[in-house]
């Protein structure tokens, strides 16, 4: 997939995939995806092969990751920039509406576009695979001894002792000492191998790392009470009102099945597909399920 370069009206420059069927002139229905932790554009290459034939694809490798922009100030990282980076992009590649997709930290920033985006009509529809909502998420992190236990790395990716491993080792060295939930990968090995080679910028280790950073996201210690604090309120979000599909791969050991609980609560018109045999990175784990379930989706809500 040819990748061109995108300069946002921030100045932020992303490197991005921008392909469809040319009979369309530009005009075929949008889908954008994004990426998550710690990969790039290409987490989304199944689907993109698949709905490129019906739908104008885009996917950015995302500020931090790559040929991107990578600042190293951590405060460049905070959600609102992140997700005014998609609207930006969408506006510099003259998209007016979308159909947002998004997958780990994709999918995280991917709820927030969806909220800001249903407003103003210019998100129509919403993907999300395998990212928790924010405030089902940090009421997990508060309660639920599982989450808790296989979020512990942020703490260790947050901990500024660890920045000289990084230094010396790339982001490889972090991933090495601080995640304990991957699980055997079935990754192609030229994927793999182009992740490895990724991962040794240092510039960009930081700037995926400063991802987790700048997440106002609280993880206690898991000495700490299983028990919301006083006074603690979900985060003050509308409801998301247009269509949404959420994929989720059930074996996943980093964010567990019980962020599935309580969606009904604040997604109106849900739609869940569980993965069963899948883990983390389910759209290239099960890629076949994922459109599937995307196919069935986007067709019953096609304006």
């Amino acid at each position: 997939m040819e990748l061109q370069r995108v300069k946002l009206a921030s100045g932020i420059e992303l490197d991005c995939v921008d392909t469809g069927p040319p009979e369309s002139g530009g005009d075929a229905p949008v889908l954008i995806f994004l990426h998550g932790f710690p990969e790039s554009h290409r987490t989304w290459r199944h689907q993109i092969a698949h709905f490129s034939d019906r739908y104008r694809c885009i996917a950015p490798d995302q500020r931090g990751y790559r040929g991107s922009a990578k600042p190293q100030e951590v405060d460049a990282y905070t959600p609102d920039k992140l997700i005014g980076d998609i609207f930006q992009l969408a506006d510099a590649l003259g998209v007016g509406e979308f159909t947002i997709v998004g997958h780990d930290w994709g999918g995280a920033i991917a709820w927030g576009i969806a909220l800001g985006g249903q407003t103003n009509g210019r998100v129509t529809r919403a993907v999300i695979a395998n990212a928790p909502h924010p405030g089902v998420f940090q009421k997990l992190l508060y309660t639920n001894e599982h989450q808790r236990k296989s979020s512990q790395y942020i703490r260790g990716f947050r901990d500024t002792a660890n920045d000289e491993l990084v230094r010396e080792h790339g982001l490889a060295g972090i991933l090495a000492k601080e995640v304990k939930w991957e699980r055997p990968s079935a990754m192609e090995p030229e994927e793999r191998d182009a992740l490895v080679s990724d991962w040794q910028d240092r510039d960009a280790a930081f700037g995926m790392l400063n991802w987790y950073r700048a997440s106002p996201v609280v993880v206690p210690p898991m000495d700490a009470p299983f028990e919301l604090p006083e006074g603690w309120s979900p985060p003050p979000l509308p409801n998301l009102t247009i269509p949404t599909l959420v994929v989720w791969g059930m074996d996943d050991l980093a964010l567990p099945p019980e962020n599935l609980g309580g969606l009904d609560a604040v997604v109106d018109d849900l739609t869940i597909a569980e993965i069963a045999g899948s883990g983390h990175f389910v759209p290239w784990e099960a890629p076949e399920k994922v459109c599937a379930a995307m196919d069935a989706f986007l067709e019953r809500t096609d304006l």
